[in-house]
């Protein structure tokens, strides 16, 4: 067994890695770019090597540093986790011709499936299902069009070399393809350094299922069940869990035996996924093999029970598998979603900036079976940079059941606490409470964009959601106010009194309440709705914690302007609290009126400005592209909202832009 590896990587999955090294009694290696001097997985690991500069071109895709780093520190082995050389097999040679073992599958594998090209003539070969498209290279635009023509419209346009949703359109008609060939071309050529595209037929009402394969050296391969990974927005995954409540036995028996042929046939060992894509008659398809480890592995391990982290540093030391497809069991019901930094109130904007505050829920497994697992790699106080992946963390449960494992991935979605920066906590509680996705069997991976086709605004509000959130106003209005009424030396001797009435602002209505109680126990009156509430919430206290007539339940509450902005079951409200007399006078206030904007195009996020498509004087339809701007290794085009002309153009091609800064101005 190796006695010291490196991991090429950061962030969680560089963690996830440490984590299991070292509870095998393996020294561990971090690099690190001088964005992460100070990040969790430098902290944990038992050495760090500088790699260079925060862009990754500049730092984790060094190869040559990264060989350079396990020469100097004595690292036998280097496990690349997901992303940057994870994929790369000239990597993998350049550490074999260095001495160095890979943690994952041999050169040639990665080659083969790397290429998507490549990796579709491979599947044929092997007998595996495939989508009806073009594999060969593709000259231009019209050369696409007609291609696309061929096939049947819609298409979906995907770098070859691609993987993480970058560098994918899809094309409903020829139009969609005219526009969109060339960003995928772009996107493919600076995130993969490839701009080689191929096109293939989309398959309407989709599931996303991928099937866990494991290797070793001396030729066993075995199928760890699969993982649904249908909720996506721009084909990238944002819910996923294992086994899929799609996939019969017979199904999953298929693709689990076509995944391994796939394997056979490219000479694979060590973790890897075959990624299908499946029709609502149960059909499926070759989509993709992963020759890595993925993001959402963890489900996997809570249902079969193993660390597959520790599996691929076993297979990697030459050890073969300790168990057959014969032993693979498949238990209970695992669910992970990716908790981003990014702002679903705006149309998904990337946040960059500090964590102020970061409290992930209590890990562990509670009375009921019910398990919460965090993998992350930050910490309160670290910084979300523009330069990677806005992850945040990984939050997984697992239940015997699963409805449990739902209801206990919504309950740890409201216990964590993220201040700081925007991120999609409360995106991920509404599709946990969102009918379609309890049922499960129609989950396919247009959910998003059909459920939320006009952006996200916040879950539904149920009636006993609603009341918790006015009693919970109320409670923190009354302890304050309670607080208030101690203060020394105030005007007169005459100190702040308050009574038992009060009026909760919420969702543009005020509801009169009556709240009585004190030392933790409280009786409040809504209307004609009595709610019993025991809490132990204190002033400060970021998280409310408390049982509303028996049943258990958290609310994220901070100050904010002149009333609160609590966040539970997958939205957040905007709430003031009131005395009779204030609410009787706040009618008469005008509001406050913001100002027009229409006439300028504002940067949605910080980036960078890829293209200006306009000039000054040109005349502009709605609908019509303005500009492109990367943020987070993905092009955003900017569309005029309505018929106009170009005024000033104030930005160009290469400007880095802050949010809201002005692009063009129209006359």
């Amino acid at each position: 067994m190796f006695q010291k590896i490196l991991i090429a990587n950061r962030g969680e999955i560089a963690c996830r890695v440490i984590r299991s090294a070292r509870a095998m009694g393996i020294k561990t290696v971090a690099v690190y770019s001088d964005a992460d001097a100070a990040a969790l997985h430098v902290e944990m690991a038992d050495e760090a090597v500088r790699l260079g500069p925060p862009p990754a071109a500049e730092s984790y895709l060094l190869a040559e540093a990264i060989i350079a780093a396990c020469q100097a520190t004595g690292a036998e082995a280097v496990h690349p986790g997901y992303g940057f050389l994870s994929e790369r097999a000239s990597f993998v040679e350049a550490l074999a011709n260095a001495g160095i073992a890979f943690i994952g599958p041999p050169a040639g594998a990665i080659a083969a499936m790397g290429d998507k090209i490549e990796s579709k003539r491979r599947a044929k070969a092997a007998g595996v299902s495939v989508v009806p498209g073009f594999v060969g290279e593709i000259d231009g635009v019209d050369h696409a069009a007609a291609i696309a023509g061929e096939i049947g419209y819609p298409v979906m346009m995907k770098a070859s070399a691609g993987g993480g949703g970058k560098g994918m359109r899809l094309a409903w008609n020829e139009a969609d393809v005219r526009e969109g060939f060339p960003a995928v071309k772009r996107e493919a050529l600076a995130s993969f350094g490839d701009d080689r595209v191929f096109i293939e037929k989309f398959v309407e009402q989709p599931r996303h299922i991928e099937i866990q394969v494991l290797g070793d050296q001396q030729g066993n391969i075995v199928y760890l069940g699969e993982r649904d990974c249908s909720i996506q927005r721009r084909h990238q995954k944002v819910v996923e869990e294992a086994p899929s409540p799609f996939v019969t036995p017979d199904m999953r028996r298929a693709m689990g035996e076509q995944a391994v042929a796939l394997a056979r046939n490219v000479g694979y060992f060590s973790a890897g996924t075959v990624e299908f894509i499946a029709g609502a008659d149960r059909s499926f398809y070759f989509l993709e093999m992963n020759t890595r480890l993925q993001v959402e592995h963890p489900v996997t391990e809570c249902i079969t029970g193993l660390d597959l982290v520790e599996l691929m540093i076993k297979v990697a030391a030459g050890a073969p598998l300790p168990f057959t497809q014969d032993d693979v069991t498949l238990t209970g019901h695992a669910i992970e979603t990716r908790v981003y930094a990014e702002d679903p109130y705006r149309g998904f904007l990337p946040s960059i900036g500090r964590l102020s505050r970061c409290r992930p829920p209590e890990a562990g497994r509670d009375d009921d079976g019910a398990l919460v697992r965090v993998d992350t790699g930050v910490v309160e106080g670290a910084e979300i940079s523009m330069f990677y992946d806005p992850m945040i963390a990984k939050l997984i449960t697992h239940a015997p059941t699963r409805a449990q494992a739902i209801a206990a991935q919504a309950a740890a979605l409201d216990r964590y606490l993220i201040r700081g920066i925007n991120h999609n906590i409360d995106f991920l509680g509404a599709i946990m409470a969102h009918p379609r996705f309890q049922a499960g069997g129609n989950v396919t991976t247009g959910f998003i964009a059909e459920e939320y086709p006009d952006g996200f605004h916040g879950a539904p509000v149920d009636a006993a959601t609603r009341a918790s959130v006015i009693a919970t106003a109320a409670i923190v209005n009354a302890v304050a106010a309670e607080r208030a009424q101690l203060i020394d030396g105030q005007l007169n001797g005459h100190g702040a009194e308050f009574g038992s009435d009060w009026v909760v602002e919420v969702g543009g209505e005020q509801v009169a309440v009556n709240l009585t109680g004190d030392g933790g126990r409280y009786e409040i009156l809504i209307g004609d709705q009595e709610v019993l509430i025991d809490t132990d919430w204190r002033v400060g206290d970021t998280l409310f914690e408390g049982r509303f007539d028996d049943e258990l339940r958290t609310l994220s509450v901070e100050r904010a302007g002149s009333g609160l902005r609590i966040a539970t079951r997958g939205a957040a409200h905007q709430v003031r609290v009131l005395t009779p007399r204030a609410a009787d006078l706040a009618r008469f206030m005008i509001p406050k009126v913001a100002p027009d904007m229409s006439k300028y195009l504002l940067c949605p996020m910080p980036g960078l400005v890829v293209q200006i498509a306009v000039k000054e004087g040109d005349k502009v339809e709605a609908g019509q592209m303005l500009a492109t701007v990367e943020a987070m290794k993905m092009e955003n085009i900017l569309r005029a909202e309505k018929t106009g002309t170009i005024g000033k153009v104030l930005a160009k091609a290469g400007d880095s832009l802050a949010v809201d800064a002005v692009i063009l101005e129209f006359a």
